[in-house]
């Protein structure tokens, strides 16, 4: 009986100690399928990921091609309003030398005629882009806008003025493109020997 009775506590512990084992597969087979989801849930956020990276850089290469190619479509095609504006004064030309060669020195009146309308054509359509006429006789000699050619002496004139035009500038949008060629005034010379001092002042603008 005695052995008995000191082998229980022994049985005991031994099936304790199995129940805890087998407790503690369980408990690591858990554990392990618990990693496993969450190792496949951060790779399928890793793949999510990466292919919003593919498609946003596929989607940055598209926007930098279609700005190329809009960059150089606008310096390629950036005239062709002016060009459309062109062509009927072109076109106007061309008539009118055609209605001279057909129809000789009667034609000159109406050549005339046509070539005033071909002119206001040119002149609207340049305008309508920004083109600025510059026609300064009167104004004040000025170095920025104007090209001095030549000085002439007048007694009509204030000295630093333009007299003549000998070709019109423009600007575009503001900005000069092409300055005026202009015949400058100076006072009449007080002395036989030369000119009034003012004109030296013109001559170091021109």
């Amino acid at each position: 009986m005695a052995n008995e009775e000191g082998a229980a506590p022994e049985s005991e512990e031994v099936l304790e100690g199995v129940l805890d084992e087998q407790a503690g597969e369980v408990v690591d087979a858990a554990e392990s399928e618990d990693l496993t989801l969450l190792l496949e849930d951060a790779r399928a956020k890793a793949d999510e990921h990466w292919n919003q990276l593919l498609l946003a850089k596929a989607e940055t290469d598209n926007v930098r091609r279609r700005a190329k190619q809009d960059t150089e479509n606008a310096h390629k095609y950036g005239l062709e309003k002016f060009a459309l504006e062109l062509l009927p004064v072109k076109d106007s030309l061309e008539m009118g030398l055609a209605a001279v060669e057909s129809n000789g020195e009667e034609a000159i009146a109406n050549l005339r005629e046509g070539t005033e309308l071909t002119l206001k054509m040119l002149a609207a359509a340049m305008e309508k882009f920004g083109i600025e006429t510059m026609n300064p006789i009167g104004d004040t000699f000025d170095p920025a806008l104007h090209q001095a050619m030549s000085m002439q002496e007048s007694a009509e004139h204030k000295p630093n003025t333009v007299m003549a035009v000998m070709q019109k500038g423009y600007q575009l949008n503001g900005r000069l493109i092409r300055p005026a060629m202009v015949v400058v005034s100076k006072a009449v010379s007080q002395n036989e020997g030369g000119p009034a001092d003012n004109s030296k002042h013109i001559d170091e603008q021109a």
